[in-house]
């Protein structure tokens, strides 16, 4: 994947891990459907924290002081940011969400979201994607903010039609399908390349925060979430956000490092 390549499309492992990461988008999409992308989006670390503690019990892998620690951390941060939680604009129907997505601030956020794409892709990505991570994992977080908003105007769409609304004939409906499919092909696309140049402890943690702060950019421009919000609450939701991203790193960066409690003592 890294050299261009796409021989693991032919591997049965992949795609069943595909699947599986399917099933749980799934569950996400309607989680989008519900809440704040703001909200929704964060408490994606709840998943690295499962993948840390599953990995050391079935796959042997050790979860030294560092990453205990980092649990712990993210766990906290998670809770700081569903109790200060930004409650979005009231967005109930298509019409307005197209409303929304024609507002002049989103339009030029979406274009300069293309532009960099397309610089990262075709000028940075041949020079520089396989020396530094950024490259493509910049691409993975700003294609990813866009699909969000998509999800969340299918998800408003699906609700419309178990309601009984004649949505299948909206066009806007079908674009947000196609865009969809679009912005996750090229996600897939490019995260595989960063996984196959970089390692995955490194990887991880920086499209972590990468994607999350496009998705919180993203929202508060199209939803104006933090609009309405008093200032305790934005910074309850900030100081969450970043209690997460401490413990994404310390989970993360430290690793294969062999610390236990037993070497406490030494360093004091």
């Amino acid at each position: 994947s890294g050299q261009g390549g796409h021989a693991y499309l032919r591997e049965w492992l992949w795609w069943a891990g595909l699947l599986c990461m399917g099933v749980g988008e799934a569950a996400n999409f309607a989680a989008y459907a519900f809440a704040p992308a703001t909200l929704v989006t964060p408490l994606g670390a709840l998943s690295v924290l499962v993948s840390a503690v599953l990995s050391s019990i079935f796959l042997n892998e050790q979860l030294n002081v560092h990453g205990k620690i980092g649990c712990i951390l993210s766990i906290l941060g998670s809770t700081v940011m569903v109790i200060h939680a930004p409650q979005e604009e009231e967005v109930s129907s298509l019409e307005s969400m197209a409303e929304k997505l024609k507002d002049p601030g989103f339009i030029v956020f979406a274009v300069c979201v293309l532009v960099s794409s397309l610089l990262l892709i075709f000028v940075a990505g041949p020079r520089y994607g396989q020396s530094n991570v950024l490259v493509y994992v910049l691409v993975c977080s700003a294609i990813g903010s866009l699909s969000v908003s998509c999800v969340k105007g299918l998800g408003i769409a699906l609700k419309e039609l178990f309601s009984g609304k004649p949505v299948l004939k909206e066009p806007l409906g079908w674009v947000l399908l196609v865009c969809l499919v679009i912005c996750i092909s090229i996600q897939i696309n490019y995260l595989n390349k960063a996984l196959d140049i970089f390692n995955t402890s490194v990887v991880t943690p920086i499209y972590y925060v990468l994607f999350t702060t496009a998705v919180m950019m993203c929202s508060a421009i199209l939803f104006k979430e933090w609009q309405h919000m008093v200032l305790d609450n934005i910074i309850g939701s900030i100081s969450g956000f970043l209690t997460i991203v401490s413990g994404i790193f310390l989970l993360h960066a430290f690793r294969d490092m062999p610390f236990t409690p037993n070497l406490l003592p030494l360093f004091l």
